[in-house]
C-alpha cells in the first residue's frame, strides 16, 4: 500500500507539471494570437491586403490552438482534481492502516476505537513513510539532474567533435 501511494503521489506531481505546462502553452499562445490581430489591424490601416490574408489565416490557427489548449487545461484540472482526491483517501487509509486499524470501518466500530488508541503512534509512523519518501523523492530528482547534465556534456562533445571534423583537426 506504500508503494502504491508514493506513486500515486508522483504521478499527481506529474499531473501538476503538466498544469502548468499547459498553462504556459496557452499564454504563449494568447500571446501570439494578440500579435497576429495587432499585426492584422496595422495591415488594414496601410491596405495591405497580403498581410490581411496571411495574419487572418495565422488568426484563425492561433484561435484554434487557444480553444484546444483550453479544453486540454479544463480536462487537466479535473482529472487532477479527482487524482487529489482519490490520493487523499489512500492516505487516509494508509494513515489507518498504519495506525492498526482496518480501512473503510466506520469510526463508530472497534475498529475506529482502536484508531483512536494507537493514533499517535500510528500518525508518527505515516510521518516517518512520508519523511521516506520525500527523502525518495530528493534522491529522483537529484538523479534526473545528473542525467541531464551528462546528456548535455555527451551532446557538448558531440557537436565539438564533429566541429573538428569539419576543421579538419
Amino acid at each position: 500500500m506504500r508503494e502504491t501511494l508514493v506513486q500515486a503521489r508522483m504521478g499527481l506531481d506529474d499531473l501538476r507539471k503538466g498544469v502548468v505546462e499547459t498553462k504556459a502553452r496557452l499564454t504563449r499562445e494568447r500571446a501570439e494570437l494578440e500579435t497576429v490581430r495587432r499585426r492584422k489591424q496595422l495591415a488594414v490601416g496601410i491596405n495591405d491586403s497580403e498581410t490581411v490574408t496571411l495574419a487572418e489565416r495565422y488568426e484563425k490557427q492561433h484561435v484554434e490552438r487557444a480553444a484546444l489548449l483550453e479544453r486540454k487545461l479544463e480536462t487537466q484540472e479535473a482529472e487532477l482534481a479527482m487524482i487529489e482526491r482519490e490520493v487523499d483517501e489512500m492516505n487516509t487509509e494508509f494513515k489507518l492502516a498504519a495506525a492498526g486499524a482496518t480501512p473503510g470501518v466506520s469510526s463508530g466500530s472497534s475498529a475506529g476505537t482502536t484508531a483512536g488508541a494507537s493514533g499517535a503512534s500510528g500518525a508518527e509512523a505515516v510521518d516517518d513513510v512520508l519523511n521516506e519518501n520525500a527523502a525518495l523523492d530528493n534522491e529522483i530528482e537529484g538523479l534526473a539532474r545528473a542525467r541531464r547534465r551528462a546528456d548535455a556534456e555527451s551532446d557538448a562533445d558531440e557537436k565539438l567533435a564533429a566541429l573538428k571534423r569539419r576543421m579538419g583537426k
